[in-house]
């Protein structure tokens, strides 16, 4: 193999890749990238695994078509340091030359013939999703979806598709985040989709998408990408029973307001109570150093009696981050039962601190 590409083009599907690279062992041919020349075309894989990514290039000048691997990050680095330019690709026995004016650099390989298999997606089923409605929605429930949680299932984002709606869902235990999308489907669908691959999907994917699908994965393409996760394995907890059937307060709350008193409590804790009489909206730390941070807000609630919820700040934070309006409501019944942050077709269930 033998290409000649400019550098920016080369440094720019480098840096895409990097996310679906090994990173802790080097010896592994997954923390290499894939770099096939077919015709006038270079293609440039990389997947751990759990995940994977094609580019696909004709920003290149092929002197001899081929494939190689070499370390991703290593070769991002090379390049990286290299001025904007031309630069030459070449295998050499069983190493990859990386030349540029009197510049060259030498890295090893694996046989291209060992790299993993990417799943295909020809023949495969489609999910008819609105591009943009999926990125919103993955970005709204991505802060309440768990990490290394020994339910494996809760570690990914549900992508459920009933015959009256459909519904994105994420939960750490603590809260649950559900947008909820008015739409007739024909088939009945849900697929749980890992963390990692709802964060990626989000960098890479904006409109003119196709999304395919079994057992085993999601496959996303566009003109410039093609992405696969592989999808977890398991029963989502059945997450309309966690939501209220009945709500017997509602309030709307400026979204300005409720974050400068929020983040004045977080200077000295991130759990806080916030406490609702009958003409203000008062916030106080729950601390145990003996160190207090006390504000309030003007707000006619109407309470008689004070009505408190204790709460991690961040659940209120996240959620107010990923709306729009200027306000939000929020749905309260009693002060030990979960409580409702709502906006438009977005809704966060969260769990209080019994204290």
């Amino acid at each position: 193999m033998r290409i000649a590409i400019a550098k920016s083009v080369l440094e720019n599907m480098l840096i895409h890749v990097q996310p679906f690279l090994e990173k802790k062992d080097t010896s592994q041919i997954t923390s290499h990238v894939s770099l096939e020349v077919h015709g006038s075309k270079l293609v440039v894989k990389a997947t751990d695994f759990e995940v994977g990514l094609v580019i696909e290039s004709q920003q290149v000048s092929v002197e001899m078509s081929g494939a190689v691997t070499a370390n991703g990050k290593k070769l991002l680095d090379i390049v990286r340091i290299l001025k904007d330019g031309e630069v030459i690709l070449e295998t050499v026995q069983n190493d990859l030359h990386i030349q540029q004016s009197r510049s060259n650099f030498k890295l090893p390989t694996f046989d291209a013939k060992d790299f993993p298999k990417f799943p295909e997606y020809n023949n495969k089923p489609k999910i008819q999703i609105d591009s943009k409605l999926l990125i919103e929605s993955l970005k709204k429930i991505t802060p309440s979806t768990d990490t290394n949680n020994p339910k494996f299932e809760l570690n990914g984002a549900l992508i459920d598709i009933q015959e009256e709606g459909l519904f994105f869902v994420s939960t750490d235990t603590r809260r649950l985040a559900i947008v909820s999308v008015d739409k007739t489907n024909e088939k009945k669908l849900s697929l749980i989709v890992p963390k990692k691959a709802i964060i990626e999907i989000q960098k890479l994917f904006f409109d003119n998408i196709e999304i395919f699908y079994d057992e085993t994965y999601l496959i996303i393409k566009s003109d410039q990408y093609l992405f696969f996760t592989k999808l977890i394995n398991g029963k989502f907890p059945d997450y309309s029973r966690i939501i209220p059937k009945e709500i017997t307060t509602t309030f709307n709350l400026s979204k300005a307001e409720m974050v400068d008193a929020i983040k004045q409590i977080t200077t000295i804790s991130n759990d806080l109570k916030i406490i609702f009489t009958k003409n203000a909206i008062e916030f106080e730390s729950l601390s145990d150093d003996n160190i207090e941070a006390k504000t309030e807000i003007e707000f006619a609630t109407g309470f008689e009696e004070p009505f408190m919820l204790a709460v991690n700040s961040r659940y209120i934070l996240d959620f107010i981050s990923q709306t729009k309006n200027s306000e939000f409501s929020i749905g309260l019944n009693e002060a030990n039962m979960p409580f409702v942050l709502m906006d438009e077709n977005f809704k966060t269930i969260v769990m209080p601190i019994v204290i």
